[in-house]
């Protein structure tokens, strides 16, 4: 018993000494893999913030998770209790900028949308009001109100915004107050604004309201480009913008001919021949009539008859013929690289048709071919991502493929402690491949040389006696293929058929690339080959020495005799006793024989 006893403490012993150093070994390579990379995250909790910490009185002695929700928006007035605006608060406590960057501040667009809205109202309603009998004396103070807003925009413009914009010099972004003032009263600009603002107005004491005195306020044409510039930044679709911008140039240009043209039948005098305006109808529709038969020269209009009039047509057809030559081209220009990239992919997809047909390529092939065309270029908008990228610098490609692809590949187990730097390098090798339904990834026995990460669609894992039977699906987000960029030996051949299961679009990193980045990052390649060793020992370790189901014995194996049992009947075989013990010895060599 003695004996016994002290055997089962020794076994309970070394079964914990194994334990610890178990552990030991574990700790051991967690903190070898946080030495590597120091973004790896512990196993310890983060700590909870205590019960006495979050309940914190508020300063009237209430706790803050006692306040009733919106009562910060309510006011006594008398006995009434109104409901106050948030916007309200937030527009009083909103503080302005010292410094605004042109290129980035939405506020500012915004405010170049105001000048340009005074500076088109300058621009279209001048030329009316001088020519037309729109202006009277009876709605004057309208037109003066409106004229006079529109010079508290740029007054406000030069003043408030203009002053605080950021510039570069010498590589630095400058936000200091007095070097931006400096840098816009120098500027070019500030001339034309201060152009524009001229004070002729006084001179409506002498010669009355007259809308020409107001035509230095045209200049500020500045703005309007920068403003087109801007809003183009933004757009998702700036060609429409671009189009509509080209419409309004035409409409402009027809607008003043229009002023002109009643202009000169006032000068000639109202129905004082059959050229001019005969004072019928309205005037400024049939004026605009009259302008845009002109400029485009559809021709049907009555001869001119004194020397002013025919002087005045032919500058009319001389300028109709240039601007709408003009305005034609800007609007080729304009749909042409609307549609430039849509033009690329007809010219590809038609030089492959045409070469599969002088080939004689089968009709099924040819149909997958355009079918990858359509799909390809309906999800991506290009043919190819690389030729967008390979245009930018390389900072601007890392950041595109970390908020594109980084979150994936910082999932996969088998880069999971490596260095971050080598990551992003590795996200830049990646290629994108879209995959037809039933088009084969990989098959089964062939050397793999790739790494596979599904960033849309499914793709299905075949298996089985025939080959056929879907054993898992996998879908975007999953990664397969990893541990064949560092098996060696014959360790990359791959076990099963992976199948595209309707479209789907792959990322791929190849074995060269991860090879030749591996080359900077040696402790990372340590730790990827470690990781990938293990990864192969477990897929290959057989089921039953994990604990799996394995394949079912006719008979089950016996479980081992105990040590004292089998010396008790060596010691009968040897005495040649034919008791209990003695039957017991040849019915287990029977059992043995049986089981051999």
């Amino acid at each position: 018993r003695i004996g016994s006893a002290s055997s089962l403490s020794s076994a309970i012993i070394n079964t914990r000494l194994q334990e610890l150093v178990r552990l030991f070994k574990e700790r051991t390579e967690k903190v070898k893999e946080k030495l590597i990379d120091s973004d790896v995250t512990s196993d310890d909790e983060s700590p909870v913030a205590s019960p006495a910490a979050a309940a914190v009185p508020a300063p009237g002695g209430e706790l803050e998770g006692d306040k009733p929700l919106g009562d910060d928006h309510y006011c006594e007035m008398l006995c009434c209790t109104f409901k106050r605006r948030p916007w309200l608060e937030h527009l009083k406590s909103y503080q302005f900028p010292s410094s605004i960057d042109p290129l980035t501040n939405l506020m500012y667009v915004l405010w170049l949308f105001f000048v340009v809205m005074a500076w088109n109202w300058n621009c279209w309603l001048i030329p009316v009001r001088w020519a037309f009998p729109y202006q009277t004396p009876a709605n004057i103070h309208y037109w003066l109100l409106v004229d006079y807003l529109c010079d508290l925009i740029y007054l406000l413009d030069i003043l408030i915004f203009q002053t605080r914009l950021q510039f570069v010099q010498g590589g630095d972004i400058i936000t200091d107050k007095k070097a931006m003032k400096e840098n816009y009263l120098r500027s070019q600009r500030f001339k034309m604004d201060v152009l524009c603002l001229l004070p002729l107005d006084f001179f409506y004491f002498k010669v009355g309201v007259n809308p020409l005195l107001r035509f230095p306020r045209c200049l500020k044409y500045m703005a309007f480009f920068e403003f087109n510039n801007r809003l183009e930044a933004i757009l998702t679709k700036a060609y429409i913008y671009r189009v509509i911008r080209t419409t309004a140039y035409l409409l402009y240009s027809l607008h003043v001919n229009s002023c002109l043209y009643y202009w000169a039948s006032a000068y000639e005098g109202l129905g004082s021949t059959t050229w001019v305006y005969d004072g019928e109808g309205n005037s400024y529709i049939r004026c605009y009539y009259w302008a845009v038969k002109t400029l485009i020269t559809i021709g049907g209009l009555p001869d001119p008859k004194t020397l002013f009039e025919i002087v005045f047509q032919l500058l009319n057809y001389f300028t109709g013929v240039f601007a709408f030559s003009v305005m034609i081209g800007q609007m080729r220009d304009v749909v042409g690289a609307a549609t430039a990239g849509q033009t690329y992919y007809r010219s590809c997809m038609d030089s492959t048709i045409k070469y599969m047909n002088f080939y004689r390529i089968p009709r099924a092939v040819q149909n997958r071919v355009k079918t990858w065309y359509e799909y390809t270029w309906h999800s991506q908008g290009m043919l190819d991502e690389s030729e967008l990228l390979v245009q930018l610098p390389d900072k601007m490609r890392l950041d595109i493929a970390i908020d594109v692809n980084y979150n994936i590949v910082s999932k996969v187990a088998l880069f999971q402690g490596c260095d971050r730097q080598m990551i992003f390098d590795m996200l830049k090798r990646l290629r994108s491949v879209v995959y037809l339904p039933n088009d084969y990834v990989c098959k089964k026995g062939e050397i793999g040389r790739e790494m596979y990460i599904i960033q849309a669609g499914q793709v299905q894992v075949l298996g089985g006696p025939d080959g056929k039977s879907v054993l898992v699906t996998l879908k975007a987000g999953s990664v397969f293929g990893e541990i064949s960029l560092l098996a060696a030996g014959g360790g990359n051949r791959r076990t099963a058929n992976v199948v595209a299961h309707g479209f789907a679009n792959l990322f791929i990193l190849e074995k060269k690339d991860l090879n030749e980045i591996l080359v900077h990052y040696p402790e990372s390649q340590k730790l990827l080959r470690k990781k990938a060793k293990k990864m192969l020992r477990s897929n290959n370790k057989p089921k039953d020495e994990k604990g799996g189901p394995g394949d079912a014995l006719v008979i089950p194996p016996k479980a081992e005799t105990p040590k004292l049992f089998r010396a008790a009947l060596a010691a009968t075989g040897r005495m040649g006793g034919k008791g209990p013990l003695g039957r017991l010895r040849w019915r287990l060599k029977e059992l043995q024989a049986m089981q051999a």
